[in-house]
């Protein structure tokens, strides 16, 4: 993309004719190095943040700040909060702020239990009036750029989600990100795309669709069947870096470009580089690359051979002889994940 053409602003980018792609926030994976990884692989539109974590007594993280005031995308990027403390929430917003930030926008949707039994990220679907009350705070404190809310459909049920809904009609939202997953499902096969549509028609705030999106066909399939503005994607993107580009020849009519095993192998080669920290054991630093390979692993072959092999190392040699044994050729690599064949978009009533 011509740097001249990139959109400065979340405006810029809900005016424009074509579908917004985003980088979901995913809590140390999507951070500072893989952002100047993933942008160089084309990247979305949109960057989303880390959380920053919200309590009482809690400070702007510097790693996290880090991806905004040093920005290597060239793109605009969200900071994200959870948290349920309102007075702490409003002084984190008011900061934030004060930072080259494009938006702010609040987590609703975190499913990690650590975080939803201290009623934050998804724990506060439990809790509507809170959110009511979240969302008035912030909404009234965050007046010099955009606010954005990311949700799940519920936390037991997806019925849960009329409610939902409501709650944010109350509120002037300028975007909102629907996960189609309650909390309890957290990123099992079943995802509700019907909830997508729901929330596109029923409310006047643009929606990116979220979950389990990792097909540049079946991506614009779901935006024609949903009405949703755009796309968030997560796993997908941290298994294939060229999905937004995929999506993007996809939506135009072009030719997809599709990676074979030694684009695979050279990506995996440049994440550990980019990830890797000085002082750190090469111990260390083998495990963290397993959690990037356990996404990336999926779309590895059929029988999870890959898998097996790489939770089994300890050392970069055998981190690097698995990788080339399993991705050393070049025939084409869609790197789906093994749901995506059983996964339907017609919407489930």
């Amino acid at each position: 993309m011509v740097a001249s053409l990139i959109p400065a602003s979340l405006g810029d980018l809900i005016r424009r004719d074509q579908p917004i792609l985003a980088l979901a926030p995913m809590q140390d994976v999507t951070d500072y190095a893989f952002w100047k990884l993933i942008a160089s692989y084309g990247g979305p539109d949109l960057y989303f943040t880390e959380y920053f974590r919200v309590t009482r007594d809690s400070r702007l993280d510097r790693h996290i700040l880090r991806s905004i005031t040093e920005n290597p995308t060239g793109r605009p990027a969200i900071a994200q909060m959870i948290g349920n403390d309102i007075d702490a929430m409003i002084r984190t917003a008011h900061q934030l702020q004060k930072h080259p930030v494009a938006g702010i926008d609040l987590n609703l949707g975190c499913p990690a239990p650590v975080v939803y039994r201290k009623c934050a990220g998804g724990g506060l679907l439990r809790d509507l009036p809170r959110i009511n009350a979240i969302l008035t705070a912030l909404r009234q404190e965050i007046t010099h750029v955009p606010f954005t809310v990311k949700t799940r459909i519920g936390f037991e049920h997806p019925h849960e989600f009329d409610a939902l809904l409501e709650v944010f009609s109350k509120h002037k939202i300028d975007l909102l990100t629907v996960h189609a997953r309650t909390v309890r499902e957290g990123y099992r096969d079943v995802v509700h795309y019907e909830k997508l549509r729901q929330a596109a028609q029923s409310l006047n705030i643009p929606i990116l669709a979220n979950g389990s999106i990792d097909d540049p066909a079946s991506a614009r399939d779901l935006i024609e069947m949903t009405g949703a503005r755009g796309w968030m994607i997560g796993r997908g993107a941290i298994r294939n870096p060229w999905i937004f580009e995929q999506i993007r020849a996809a939506w135009s009519g072009a030719s997809v470009p599709v990676p074979i095993g030694r684009d695979v192998l050279e990506y995996i080669h440049r994440l550990y580089a980019s990830v890797s920290t000085p002082g750190v054991s090469e111990q260390a630093q083998v495990h963290r690359m397993k959690k990037y390979l356990n996404f990336i692993g999926v779309g590895v072959g059929t029988d999870e051979a890959f898998l097996h092999a790489i939770r089994r190392v300890d050392s970069y040699s055998g981190f690097l002889t698995v990788c080339e044994s399993h991705l050393d050729h070049g025939e084409p690599m869609p790197l789906r994940s093994p749901a995506f064949a059983s996964r339907s978009l017609v919407a489930q009533e």
